[in-house]
């Protein structure tokens, strides 16, 4: 019988081995046949599935491939994204109204990639990190198979597709990871049985349940470190993200802490217009749930608690929810958000502002005294560096990349303030408010004084400082 079973595993392995050999082959003269020599010209891959949505990802794609134009002269970029509804002149031309980025756009190509629910997490109820993972796999193949580039770099943290790439297509590849798809600190939320958005509460409950969650992680933790490192140059965005690469990946000649592209130089010269009868709180990200929006409707109800006394004063705070969505999932949980607001009698408080073109949000900055981030361990927080360029003070998240890298509060150097839960945010906003100008004043000079580190100019140095290695 072992025998046996032992015979059916090798025949199978080579089949497996057969296949692979034919489709590298394929692949092979299909690059042969795509790239034509007379074109003289590198192919770079950008692979970026939701290309089209406005998020801070989507802003270091567009600076990547700003750099990358700006630099070599004799590359193609050929983006790979899933937004088949969306014509590469409208992609291109969101890109310059949100990011106020502007390409050579004969130089870009976009393959439309059919394949991406597979990597939806709706489509994964359970397993979802597994389950996302492997469907990045089917979507690499389809982007693999449309076009075989000379070099592949992911975006978006789709690390299963390192492999298909680099040993299928034979690619030089690299990545810029915005944070791990698992980290030390998700394992830790299940291990000591919080309840979290990556680990629910019936899972957190019963221990033989957090028992094979724990098992599972660990085992998806080794296949990551697998994928990852078939990387050859990993450009991370925090001093956060990079500490938990190195513990995972254990590679630091190859990886460079990249701080994303944020537009502070124009952002540090606007001037705020005040309004003496209306007090704005502006929170800018994404509708995800990692973006814990519900906090910031607690944090507007323990204001009004603290207010209770003062209703004259609470009447002129408005808090304005920006953000964008990207699908279904999105626009729901921004309905969901404003049904909560109704439940706290907070809707005439507030208002939400979907997809907001960027003319707009400038506008919002000029009239805005106070910002906030609520994301628990944000990787780093482009959001909260433009808030402080523009002249906001900010009160985010006391974790991740607020905290290592954004965020200073001690006397003397303080640019913003960091809080932990919605009682300890609310007591920041009003100390702020009830702080003298002048105090509030020195707050927001350190704030822009302390963005420079993370402009366009630095991204665009340090990026091309850790891709030239793939054009050697």
């Amino acid at each position: 019988m072992i025998a046996l079973i032992l015979s059916v595993a090798a025949w199978l392995l080579g089949v497996v081995a057969v296949i692979f050999g034919c489709l590298r082959q394929w692949l092979l003269h299909r690059r042969r046949k795509l790239h034509s020599p007379s074109e003289d010209r590198l192919h770079v891959g950008i692979f970026h599935p939701y290309c089209n949505a406005g998020g801070g990802g989507e802003r270091v794609l567009w600076c990547a491939v700003r750099s990358l134009q700006n630099k070599y002269d004799n590359i193609k970029i050929v983006i790979y994204t899933g937004d088949i509804d969306a014509t590469p002149s409208s992609i291109l031309e969101k890109a310059k109204n949100v990011f106020n980025i502007a390409l050579d756009v004969d130089k870009i190509t976009f393959v439309f990639l059919k394949q991406r629910h597979w990597v939806e997490a709706r489509k994964y109820p359970h397993f979802t990190l597994l389950g996302q993972s492997l469907g990045s796999i089917v979507l690499g193949l389809e982007a693999v198979c449309k076009f075989p580039p000379d070099i592949f770099i992911d975006t978006m943290g789709y690390a299963f597709t390192f492999p298909v790439f680099r040993f299928l297509a034979d690619c030089r590849v690299g990545c810029y990871v915005h944070y791990p798809t698992i980290s030390t600190d998700m394992l830790k939320r299940v291990q000591y049985r919080h309840t979290a958005h990556n680990n629910k509460a019936y899972v957190a409950r019963n221990p033989f349940l957090t028992r094979i969650k724990l098992v599972y992680y660990r085992l998806f933790s080794k296949m990551y470190r697998f994928a990852s490192r078939c990387s050859e140059t990993i450009m991370v965005n925090s001093s956060w993200t990079e500490n938990h690469i190195l513990e995972l990946l254990d590679v630091p000649f190859k990886t460079f802490r990249v701080y994303p592209p944020c537009e502070i130089e124009h952002l540090r010269k606007l001037e705020h217009i005040e309004k003496n009868d209306e007090i704005v709180i502006l929170s800018v990200g994404q509708f995800r749930p990692e973006k814990n929006h519900p906090l910031q409707l607690q944090i507007l109800y323990e204001l009004r608690t603290l207010l209770a006394r003062d209703e004259d004063l609470w009447n002129q705070i408005r808090l304005i929810i920006v953000g964008s969505c990207r699908n279904e999932e999105d626009y729901e949980r921004l309905q969901n958000m404003k049904d909560l607001a109704k439940h706290l009698s907070l809707e005439n408080s507030i208002d939400f502002k979907v997809n907001v073109p960027y003319d707009d949000l400038l506008k919002m900055y000029e009239t805005t005294k106070i910002g906030i981030h609520t994301m628990w361990n944000e990787h780093f927080g482009i959001g909260i560096v433009e808030c402080m360029a523009a002249g906001l003070i900010m009160v985010a998240h006391k974790s991740g990349g607020p905290l290592l890298d954004i965020v200073e509060t001690s006397e003397g150097s303080q640019n913003g303030f960091l809080a932990t839960d919605a009682v300890e945010y609310a007591a920041c906003i009003l100390n702020i408010i009830l702080s003298p100008d002048e105090a509030n004043q020195n707050i927001i000079d350190a704030a822009r004084s302390s963005v420079a580190r993370f402009s366009e100019e630095e991204f665009d140095k340090q990026f091309l400082r850790a891709i030239s290695t793939l054009f050697n």
